[in-house]
């Protein structure tokens, strides 16, 4: 080889070592590299079933098993439009580069999924792959459904074949270049999409497999409650961080006993996982009140135990920017306690005080108490403006209390001075929140 080829060789694979190093710092680790034990290949574990059904749906139908699957994964939630028929798509993410739309993943042959073929599925679901052969984009997360076994996405397949077809195209999306380029998802895959399958962790208990099954393959909790890299792919160095997610703040959900779950008790997060409310911690509203609705409250009791034991294990991961602890109830009185803007006192006092009370605890429902919620001790407000701007409507518990939307009811202004209030009064640090960032949060809302 002359000395010219070996120079050039050697630039090729120094190159390839730092493109590769340049990868490897941007991806990071997986989901479940944390726990360090030993992996076994789904065959060959011999301490019970992580994945799949629980033990009283085993003899299920595979239908049957399709539907608890697809519930724990939360599909009907973003396949469906406000007022639509269930699973028939066309729900708006609207993201900085255009809005996106949901697909309809009833079994129309025309606008759904009729002529998805078992493979067809499979490549879809686990690896961002269309019947068509295009690539989808991320927002449907497949990076965490690839962990999903062949079984059960079949068996969610099965499920979905049994519903009515439904016939509704989804709009356009209105992505502007170069996020409406599809095929640049092939590389993006490439590098974030692991495409394997749960491989249950020898080291811990048969409890932690499964809840690890749910938490990451199906719930797939790290979309909204990890952080993005570079690549906009899950950051597993700061994994279950906190994230803002549609315009939602999705708190931090590790170990971390000041700014995550560490200091809640088991009963504490079985009850908001079940019934999203814990005496204490409040009560889940946006996206995370729609998945305990129409997913984690269908969960069987020991898969919520499961979830809870694994989230348990999750590396504390601290978030500066929340207080180390929550406020305390308010004075009953309006006339004492802090009142940083006189005009968000106003809005409260007129459309906020006859739920949650000028003490923050609520005489109406323990679901409308505002004491000891991040979402008040939060000095961006972001929950705050988002459930004044579009409410919350809860169907878990029976008789769940709701709150009303009131985008339309007030001005941008006075939705930033009632969350600056409210953040005051009721949090550690009020928020200043200005019209214009009202407006930017009622951009960022899914249609």
């Amino acid at each position: 080889m002359s000395g010219k080829m070996r120079i050039l060789t050697s630039l090729v694979v120094i190159a390839i070592v730092v493109a590769a190093l340049g990868v490897w710092i941007i991806r990071g680790p997986g989901p479940l590299d944390f726990a360090g034990g030993t992996k076994v290949a789904l065959a060959d574990y011999r301490a019970g079933k992580p994945t799949g059904v629980p033990a009283k749906l085993e003899k299920a139908s595979v239908v049957e098993r399709g539907e608890y699957l697809a519930k724990a994964a939360d599909c009907m939630v973003c396949h469906t439009k406000p007022g639509e028929k269930e699973y028939s798509g066309g729900l708006g993410f609207k993201l900085p580069f255009g809005t996106l739309y949901s697909t309809n993943i009833t079994p129309d042959k025309d606008t759904g999924i009729g002529n998805y073929s078992d493979q067809d599925f499979l490549n879809a679901v686990q690896r961002g792959t269309r019947h068509d052969g295009a690539r989808l984009y991320p927002a449907m997360p497949y990076t965490s459904y690839t962990y999903m076994t062949d079984e059960d996405v079949l068996a969610v397949k099965a499920y979905l074949f049994s519903l009515p077809a439904v016939r509704a195209k989804a709009p356009d999306n209105t992505l502007s270049f170069p996020f409406n380029q599809r095929w640049a998802m092939i590389f993006w895959s490439a590098v974030f999409n692991p495409d394997t399958r749960f491989t249950p962790d020898t080291s811990k208990s048969p409890e932690w497999n499964r809840g690890a099954y749910l938490a990451e393959a199906l719930a797939h909790c790290g979309e909204c409650h990890t952080p993005r890299n570079l690549g906009f792919a899950l950051d597993n160095r700061k994994k279950f961080g906190g994230a803002i997610t549609a315009g939602w703040r999705a708190f931090n959900i590790s170990s971390d006993k000041a700014t995550g779950l560490g200091n809640w008790r088991d009963e504490d997060l079985i009850s908001y996982l079940s019934l999203g409310h814990a005496p204490g911690h409040g009560s889940a509203s946006g996206p995370m009140g729609e998945a305990v609705d129409h997913s984690f409250s269908k969960f069987a009791p020991e898969d919520i135990r499961a979830v809870v034991a694994y989230l348990r294990s999750v590396p504390p991961v601290a978030s500066p920017d929340l207080p180390a602890t929550t406020a305390p109830a308010a004075p009953a009185s309006h006339k004492d306690g802090v009142t940083a803007d006189a005009r968000g006192k106003m809005v409260f006092a007129s459309a906020c005080a006859s739920c949650h009370g000028w003490s923050g605890e609520s005489p109406v429902s323990p679901m409308a108490t505002l004491t000891g919620t991040w979402a008040v001790n939060d000095p961006a407000a972001t929950n705050v403006a988002q459930i004044v701007l579009s409410g919350t409507k809860r169907h878990t518990p029976d008789g769940a209390l709701s709150m009303p939307a009131f985008g339309d009811a007030y001005s941008d202004d006075e939705i930033a001075a009632v969350a600056n209030y409210v953040t005051a009064r009721f949090g550690t640090k009020g928020s200043k929140l200005t019209a214009k960032d009202v407006a930017e949060l009622r951009e960022q809302t899914a249609e």
